[in-house]
This record gives structure tokens, sequence and C-alpha cells, in this order.
């Protein structure tokens, strides 16, 4: 979108001034990306061949040149550790625009009530940009105690089990000529009810699970020789809702038959279960506090809109999708592919 592009390159544009190497401008903070390149803060990283800022003697070629410390202000404004491919696409669209904007200059397009009306809406969307950072740096600062907290209140979340699951087709497969009525079908279905119930008590009363899987599966024609029940690494989120209760089974344990609206019924056994440590999952942890912080803080940003109909959807017009709340970004505005409009 032609603002997306204008939003993003604002900052490479206001860079025009710094058209001059300075000796006197600080180095960008080193970054692990560039840690091996062998450019000093004061060496040419962009040269512009053919444009200057203002007129060159006859003695010197017009050019405007931009040092590594110049160019890395401007990323790291943009972005902090930006990549390498990421800066290369900056660089180009900067040395574009500087020639753009300068002639852009020249017609007198910075002086139109329109321009004054895009730098507006612009610096607003670039705060909200620097707001976003901030929130997202504050959501990420997570004390040791803020971990021992969510992990002592979401304990049973971080249970980890090995199960068998005998999965119970409700509907038998059959050849096309073998249609059945309602009745047949209703009949065969409540056969397959029927022998879930058997199978979970003889699993309850220790038969093995692959061999009562065997004979599930051939009851609803779907032979097989040999069945692998086995759930390793099985945690409560990893279970459809109406399962998660088989994470409460003490080993040995087999569940009630679970009927899905999908057409199947579900037998488990909890074959063992531990719990693992604040140390095992505190990445998981640490990215649970940071998303719900960070969606909490764009809460108050979000709220209380009210968009006139009489405006947006007049009578007559196809009625329009709701806006679009923004979600937390993940990828900087210059990774995405420009979109032209006219």
């Amino acid at each position: 979108m032609r603002l997306r592009r204008l939003v993003c390159l604002l900052v490479a544009a206001s860079a025009y001034a710094q058209t001059v190497p300075s000796a006197t401008v600080p180095a960008a903070t080193a970054q692990p990306s560039a840690a091996e390149i062998k450019v000093g803060p004061n060496d040419p990283v962009i040269t512009i061949n053919g444009f200057c800022a203002h007129p060159a003697g006859p003695e010197n070629a017009c050019k405007t040149v931009i040092t590594r410390a110049q160019f890395e202000k401007l990323t790291d404004a943009l972005q902090p550790g930006m990549s390498l491919s990421l800066r290369r696409n900056v660089a180009t669209e900067y040395a574009r625009n500087m020639r753009m904007g300068a002639a852009a200059e020249k017609r007198g397009l910075d002086k139109t009530p329109a321009f004054e009306e895009e730098m507006r809406y612009a610096r607003m969307q670039l705060l909200s940009q620097d707001l976003y950072r901030v929130l997202q740096t504050e959501a990420n600062n997570i004390s040791d105690a803020d971990l021992e907290d969510y992990y002592k209140k979401n304990q049973n979340s971080y249970e980890q089990a090995t199960l068998s699951r005998i999965f119970v087709p409700r509907k038998k497969q059959i050849a096309p000529a073998d249609a059945q009525s309602p009745a047949q079908e209703k009949s065969a279905e409540e056969a397959m009810t029927k022998l879930a119930a058997d199978l979970r008590t003889r699993a309850a009363n220790g038969e093995d699970p692959d061999k009562l899987q065997i004979e599930a599966y051939s009851a609803a024609g779907f032979p097989r020789t040999t069945a692998d029940t086995k759930m390793e690494k099985v945690r409560r989120a990893t279970l459809p809702p109406r399962h998660e209760s088989v994470m409460d089974l003490k080993p040995g344990e087999v569940s009630q038959v679970f009927s899905d609206p999908s057409g199947a019924d579900f037998i488990y056994k909890m074959i063992s279960k531990q719990t693992l440590t604040l140390e095992d999952v505190t990445p998981e942890i640490r990215a649970a506090i940071s998303t719900q912080r960070y969606r909490d803080s764009l809460q108050p940003f979000q709220a209380d809109v009210v968009f006139s109909d009489a405006y947006f959807n007049p009578p007559g017009t196809s009625a329009a999708p709701p806006p679009q709340t923004r979600k937390p970004h993940k990828k900087h505005p210059l990774e995405q592919p420009a979109e032209d409009h006219n």
C-alpha cells in the first residue's frame, strides 16, 4: 500500500540532509549479523553517483555518499537488529527515494496540503510503530518470579503422558453394491457402539490395546494385521477439548468411551505420566506470558470505536467486513512485498 511504503521509508527520506560524510557521526551499535563485515563506521556503504544535495564545484564530481554509521543509524531506527538481506532492500529504496524526494521538492510537492496531511498521518503511524516496539519490549520483561508463579498456577498444563488410544469407527465400510437401508445402517452403528464398550472393558482388564485396535478395524471393514496405539509426549493442549480429562487418569487406568461428532469412539489407557519441570518449560511459559501481556497492553487502543454505517456502509452497497484488529506483528513492513496503488 502507498501509505505503508510511505511510513516504512519516511525515516530513510529524512536522512536526505546527511549527504556529506562526517567523522563525528557515532558508530552504530554492532549487530551479530554484521559481526564479520570489514567496513569501518566512516567507510561508505552507499554511493549515489550523479546526485548531490548541493551543486558540486567544477573540480568535483556530483555524488552522495552514505557511511556505514549513517546508514545503520537509519536501520536501527527502522528495525533494531535488521538482517543484512533486509538492509539491502532498505538501501535500494533509500537511494531511489533520495533522488525522487529531491525531484519532488523541486516541483514543490512538499508544499501541498496533501503532503501536509500525509506527513500528519505518517507521524501518527510511526509513533504507533514505536509504541508497538516499546510495548513488546515491556511484555518481554519477565522475571524469574513471574515464571515460577505462572508455572505453579498452570502446573497441570505441564503434565506429559504416554497413552494408548483405541479408535473405533462408528460406521462400517461397505462396497457400493452392498448399500444398506437406513435401518441396517442404524443397526450396524449400534453394533459398533456396543463393540466400543466391550473393548473398553477388555482394555481395563489388561488386554493389549494394539490387539483390540486390530479387532475394531476388522469389525469396521478395515482389515489390519498390525496397529500402533501408543501416543507419546501427550499434553492437555494436544488433546481434543472433549478428551482432556484423560490426563487425570492414573497409570494403568482406562478412560470412558469418548463418542465424537466425527462419527468415531475413542478409548484411552494411561501408560505413564510425569510433570515437566519449570526448567523444561521456561521458554514456553516466557512466550505465553509475553504474548498475553502484549495483547493486554493493546486492548486500551482497540476498544470503544464506533464507525458510521451511514458513511462506511450506505444503503445500496454491499456490507463491508468489520475492521480488522491489528495482531502483534512478527515481520517488519519492509519485508512485505510492495503494492503499487495508483
